[in-house]
């Protein structure tokens, strides 16, 4: 008998129930998170198995893996469409939950989350880790600013680097603060550490970047270096995954909100939604290609144009937007980035 089934992951114990094609509840059970457990009880419980769901989360990818190697027809569900069902429920445990899920499998009222391959995921993990590691070289920059304006001390707007600067300040001006000398030390050294691992990770990133002809390829956009380029492509997983490039946009959560009731229709702002690391490198991107010198293209003649009628800070989340679009377009195409009309 056809039937299907529903996981309600925790951390260390996993809420299973399988319900049959009349929406009954044929078993229901709670195991370690574990997949060959889970494997095997369905594969006693549910001979006639149809669709396997359970919710994004922490462990979704790794559990997506180990249950699809063990060819269990395991799908994904987006956990803020299967919310805005189980919050119905007066009562919420995982056994309820787990319940409430089954229910939405049977039914296929649900939006299915496409799980990446293991070379993207791993290529997100070290943007993720370069990330954290320049969060931590701007605190520790700006805690120091902080701590010497106490004392009367100015970083100000000099020629050269922060470390040169900050090599003035120890050796001359913090004879008033003998102690701050000792935190200033402490500070840059910690700074100098978080750098030489940054750098570690961006050598690992380029090299990457040497060998994959997608990511060179969006690199032949302005102002898409290697961190954008890896970041959209990792993002992306696979060209076919979007039926028109302009989804691109909607996808990273670039386009406005739309929200429409009776004679009430509005936009708002862009909707945030998607990959929030993906986003912030566009931006990045499109900041560069309007602000720096680069060789004419017509989307920065358009972001320009777009600047001066709505504002600089419009422009660039609109550049984004559209830099995304080309970036999918390009993929699908298999074509370097066109700088003008009459190249196109």
């Amino acid at each position: 008998m056809p039937c299907y089934a529903a996981l309600d992951v925790a951390q260390e114990t996993t809420a299973i129930c399988v319900v049959d094609e009349e929406g009954r509840i044929q078993t229901e059970k709670k195991l370690p998170t574990c997949p060959d457990a889970i494997a095997g009880f369905l594969a006693r419980a549910a001979p006639g198995l149809v669709r396997v769901g359970m919710e994004t989360g922490p462990l979704a990818v790794w559990l997506w893996n180990e249950l699809a190697a063990r060819q269990l027809p395991i799908i994904c569900l987006d956990a803020r469409h299967a919310n805005a069902a189980l919050k119905m429920r007066p009562v919420k445990t995982d056994r309820n939950d787990a319940a409430g899920l089954a229910q939405i499998v049977r039914t296929g009222w649900f939006k299915q989350v496409r799980i990446k391959t293991r070379s993207n995921y791993q290529i997100r993990s070290l943007l993720t880790a370069r990330e954290t590691l320049v969060r931590i070289r701007v605190k520790i920059e700006n805690e120091l600013r902080g701590l010497l304006r106490t004392f009367g001390v100015l970083f100000g707007k000099r020629v050269g680097s922060f470390t040169r600067r900050a090599g003035e300040i120890i050796s001359g001006e913090l004879d008033a603060a003998p102690e701050m000398r000792l935190v200033a030390e402490v500070l840059m050294k910690a700074r100098a550490s978080t750098l030489d691992q940054i750098k570690g990770l961006d050598r690992r990133l380029s090299a990457i970047a040497r060998e994959t002809p997608m990511v060179r390829l969006f690199m032949t956009a302005p102002g898409v270096g290697v961190i954008t380029a890896l970041s959209v492509a990792s993002v992306f997983d696979d060209a076919a995954r979007f039926r028109r490039s302009s989804s691109a946009g909607a996808y990273l959560g670039l386009t406005p909100r739309r929200y429409e009731s009776g004679e009430t229709s509005r936009n708002g702002r862009i909707s945030r939604q998607g990959n929030q690391l993906t986003r912030t490198h566009l931006y990045e991107a499109a900041t560069t290609l309007l602000t720096r010198n680069l060789r004419f293209s017509t989307l920065k003649a358009w972001g320009m144009r777009l600047a001066r009628a709505s504002g600089f800070k419009k422009a660039r989340v609109a550049v984004a937007r559209k830099l995304a679009v080309i970036l999918h377009a390009m993929w699908k195409t298999n074509t370097p980035f066109r700088w003008s009309e009459a190249n196109a």
